[in-house]
């Protein structure tokens, strides 16, 4: 059998791939066909930009019509290539025609919904009134597709193409055969696009940490290479704290949104003790001190945190170490017992707040 043949079973066959150990449910989007692989690494292509919307091949005739103007009218207001909204689609619900549970109505087991397949707590942050009939609905295409476009251009599309699709579904199996898709669907003609000075051994997110963690800190990842703006809120811009409480969000986690309300509300942890998602804290900026630390990154791995660092910071967010000399202490919002409480109601697909 061809590679390419697998990759056509496979991504006919995909949504009704139950993984029996399945460990870590996705908490963003519900595409819970793939598992994380932390063997994978992502493919780096440096280019400059993402050129014009692609023209359509012949596979594109296999998309149903009105799906197939909602990708080219997503893509086109938001800036992503119509073909990887198509691929997304092909990969998630087959353009809305799978007859699996979760597509139409209800969940499926990941308490994903719709046929770009959402969890709750997302498409509260990221839907749009797509048809601007007064109401936004994750089971309707017309808000549906421009949803998952404006979740990607949040997560770096188009320049971070790879980062950006990774963040919509935790792994690069996922990542790789959405593109194969989207290819198909422009006859080939199709460049994958990821953001200069991004390195590429920074890829890679913990494996040894929950779902739930692995979301965040894939968001916060995804933002690599954008503008440290002081008070921007994103999504083409942060600053330190803003993507922090963007990151902890995209899971339906809200915290505050400064820094210096932000170090008393985590539960403190003793250096050493970090984990990936914990909170670091530095003495450094406008009014900090060492008990009033203005500076926040997040933990990833030893001595690595996601970081907006300053404006003139190359890059501004990206992968720094956290042990430094004015490193105050560190905080883990995930203790808190609210939290703990809403990350069961998560687990168990309630999404009351």
């Amino acid at each position: 059998m061809t590679s390419r043949r697998v990759l056509l079973v496979a991504a006919i066959g995909v949504a009704a791939m139950v993984f029996a150990g399945l460990i870590f449910v996705p908490l963003l989007f519900g595409a819970g066909q793939y598992m994380f692989n932390g063997g994978m690494r992502s493919r780096c292509v440096d280019v400059s930009e993402a050129g014009a919307q692609p023209a359509a091949a012949d596979d594109a005739e296999a998309i149903p019509g009105d799906y197939l103007k909602l990708y080219q009218e997503a893509g086109k207001k938001y800036g992503i290539p119509w073909n990887v909204l198509a691929g997304v689609g092909k990969v998630e619900t087959d353009h809305g025609r799978s007859n699996l549970p979760g597509v139409r109505s209800g969940e499926n087991y990941a308490g994903a919904g719709g046929p770009m397949q959402f969890l709750a707590p997302t498409f509260k942050s990221y839907g749009v009134d797509g048809n601007r009939d007064g109401r936004k609905d994750r089971y309707d295409p017309e808000d549906a597709i421009p949803s998952a476009a404006n979740y990607l251009k949040a997560s770096g599309a188009p320049e971070r193409m790879r980062s950006a699709l990774f963040a919509y579904n935790h792994s690069w199996d996922y990542v790789n055969l959405v593109l194969d898709w989207a290819k198909r669907y422009v006859g080939g003609e199709f460049e994958v696009v990821q953001a200069n000075g991004i390195d590429c051994e920074d890829e890679r997110l913990p494996a040894n940490v929950g779902g739930l963690v692995q979301r965040i800190i894939a968001f916060a990842m995804a933002q690599r290479g954008k503008p440290y703006v002081f008070g921007a809120n994103g999504p083409d811009a942060w600053d330190c704290s803003s993507l922090i409480q963007a990151a902890y969000r995209t899971v339906g986690l809200h915290i505050p949104r400064t820094t210096f309300e932000q170090w008393p509300f985590g539960v403190k942890i003793d250096k050493g003790d970090e984990q990936p998602g914990d909170l670091v804290f530095f003495n450094s900026g406008p009014g900090t001190s060492a008990n009033n630390p203005g500076h926040v990154g997040m933990v990833i791995d030893d001595n690595k945190m996601i970081v907006a660092s300053c404006a003139t910071c190359v890059p501004a967010i990206g992968v720094k170490p956290y042990k430094r000399s004015d490193w105050v202490g560190v905080t883990r919002p995930l203790a808190r017992p609210d939290f703990k409480r809403k990350v069961e109601e998560l687990a168990a697909g309630r999404t009351s707040d």
